[in-house]
């Protein structure tokens, strides 16, 4: 561990956010919560985190959050990340980390399905170890921190597409989408285009999850079959059109839907509403209330952000919430599989 009281230079890290391509709900776990089978894909949508050592004696860490309101900073899972990192460099490295000064530049909206909270404390575990000078912290530490400060935090860590498990500890990384070549074109891995839109309700996960155990469910086992294949898929590679071709079925793979519905009054007769604008399959990410659609292109996606933005504009297409919906174009970051890397740096 070096001397992180030495070192001048900020450390900057992003956070994206996360999207549900599917999300079974399989089961209730033994300590309450409920176990989940989920392909996930991070977002190009991204907070932005600083750090700064602070070595004054008596230092506290400090958080300083701009752009979206995060609520109580108190509260925020990046000083618990922190907090719980520290620990564990103290314990395995013998020494105190000093305090940090960190700026969080809040682009992802909150409690609405994209893990933005999650992602936050996925990088702030790793920007306080590498501003601690403790970036060589294994895996295996920063998992066991990464599940305690939340169930979404260990996939951030991936930094790739995953299959999650469990409540969310298990965490399987999936090659992606696999590159696509002719005899007469180069490789290429074109990452499909998503637009999201958010209305400005904030759907609290525990309220969405309460409402599908009181019986706000979809048909037992469809979301669960849809998402073990497309696991199995996407673990072995599709190309990009592949992936679109099946986002219909991908839009319907969701348990929360129903129960997402019950505790974000509108949000069906909103997506029945996007469907017939988009002309395009539009699926609910994570416990909502964001939904989604693929696009082959960030371009292609954007086109349809200022269709979107226009029809909420003239009121031909009305979001719940009291304040303008969050409607934003991006790009899924996916990786290709070995063999197709292989292929394309030896071809």
């Amino acid at each position: 561990m070096t001397d992180p009281a030495r070192s001048v230079t900020p450390v900057v890290r992003l956070a994206p956010a996360k999207l549900n391509l599917t999300l079974a709900v399989v089961g209730r776990r033994p300590d309450g919560y409920h176990a989940l089978h989920s392909v996930m894909a991070p977002l190009e949508l991204a907070d932005r985190l600083t750090f700064a050592v602070d070595p004054s004696p008596g230092a506290r860490d400090r958080l300083r959050v701009e752009g979206r309101d995060a609520g109580p900073v108190a509260d925020n899972l990046v000083l618990r990340a922190v907090d719980l990192a520290r620990r564990v460099v103290r314990t395995e490295r013998g020494v105190a980390p000093p305090a940090l000064a960190i700026r969080l530049d809040k682009r992802i909206p909150v409690a609405a399905g994209l893990g933005g909270g999650s992602s936050d404390a996925a990088a702030a575990l790793d920007g306080a170890l590498e501003a601690w000078g403790a970036a060589d912290l294994g895996p295996e530490p920063r998992l066991e921190i990464a599940a305690g400060v939340g169930s979404d935090v260990p996939f951030f860590l991936i930094g790739g597409p995953a299959l999650v498990e469990g409540r969310g500890e298990r965490v399987t990384p999936l090659h992606g989408l696999r590159s696509t070549r002719s005899a007469t074109t180069p490789a290429t891995n074109a990452e499909p285009g998503v637009l999201l839109v958010t209305p400005a309700i904030a759907a609290s996960t525990r309220d969405v999850f309460s409402a599908w155990a009181a019986g706000a469910m979809a048909e037992a086992g469809v979301a669960a079959r849809s998402s073990e294949h497309f696991a199995s898929e996407f673990g072995s590679g599709l190309s990009g059109a592949q992936l679109l071709e099946r986002a219909g079925v991908l839009a319907a793979a969701n348990d929360l839907l129903p129960a997402a519905a019950t505790v974000v009054e509108g949000l069906v007769p909103f997506r029945r509403g996007l469907m017939r604008l988009l002309a395009r399959p539009v699926g609910l990410s994570g416990s909502g209330p964001t939904l989604w659609a693929l696009y082959p292109s960030v371009d292609a996606a954007e086109q349809a952000a200022e269709s979107v933005r226009a029809a909420l504009a003239d009121e031909s297409l009305v979001a719940p919430g009291a304040a303008p919906a969050f409607v934003a174009a991006t790009r899924m970051l996916t990786r290709p599989n070995a063999e197709d890397q292989e292929r394309s740096t030896s071809g």
